[in-house]
């Protein structure tokens, strides 16, 4: 073999023994990145990220943002802020499922309306969420298993969002304004009873009392206005006439135009 040949052989060797290294560094460097027990993996064609069973605490900050599905179920993660999956363009499954998340911030879902289609919050600890949580999200919704407070504020929420199929017998009352409702499913519950025609009108009876309150302690106050100074003006005649005519004459005269 030539001298060149020989020389040659080695070199390439070296770089690709040293291109591995680098890729395993590389590769080494990321899992250290992910929170321990997070992984990335490719599901039918999908770029996956699981983090079920992780003892999470909170949503993880390095996620790949070219995830597609994305696995937090089976957590500890108590609440969900603004903007928590902003850096997931790509993301078309969301899975929060089993952990005690009791409050969803308006915005934590910004930024995923475009893709997103699967969202599972099931059997976490959500009492009352607002809509705006959910706001132009198209996803199909999972909200079963959950202490809800059945009011106008959980009616509005389930008119925005769209419930996923088959978990809408899942949404029952732990709560309400009407314990007779307690224990049932909300649905059912909401064919007979508008809970938000019912504070509608608890408010307009509220305002009716309270503008009445306000009319009779205005009404009284001018009652007592009126008598005082009848009494005040009877009591002044009264003096008056105790008073030499000539003197009574004048400040009687005085008395009439003050009271007219």
């Amino acid at each position: 073999m030539p001298v060149a040949g020989r020389v040659f052989l080695p070199s390439v060797t070296m770089w690709l023994l040293l291109q591995s290294l680098l890729l395993l560094a590389s590769c080494l460097r990321s899992a250290a990145a992910f929170p321990k027990g997070c992984y990335p993996s490719e599901e039918e064609g999908l770029k996956t990220f699981r983090c079920s069973n992780a003892r999470l605490t909170e949503v993880p900050r390095d996620i790949p943002n070219d995830t597609n599905k994305l696995y937090l179920d089976s957590n500890r993660i108590p609440f969900l802020p603004r903007d928590a999956f902003w850096d997931l363009p790509l993301l078309l499954e969301l899975d929060l499922s089993h952990n005690a998340i009791a409050s969803v911030e308006s915005g934590a879902f910004r930024g995923l309306a475009e893709h997103l289609h699967s969202l599972d919050l099931s059997s976490n600890r959500l009492v009352s969420v607002s809509k705006d949580a959910f706001s132009n999200l198209k996803a199909k919704v999972n909200l079963s298993n959950n202490p809800w407070l059945c009011d106008c504020r959980l009616q509005e929420l389930i008119r925005t969002v769209d419930l996923a199929a088959g978990s809408s017998g899942g949404i029952v009352c732990d709560s309400s304004t009407q314990e007779d409702h307690v224990g049932k499913a909300f649905l059912q519950v909401i064919a007979d009873t508008d809970f938000c025609n019912m504070y509608k009108k608890t408010t307009d009876i509220a305002m009716l009392v309270t503008m009445f309150g306000w009319f009779a302690m205005v009404i009284s106050y001018l009652v007592y206005y009126v008598r005082q100074n009848q009494e005040d003006a009877r009591r002044h005649l009264e003096y008056l006439k105790s008073l030499p005519s000539k003197q009574r004459r004048s400040e009687e005269s005085s008395t009439i135009s003050t009271v007219v």
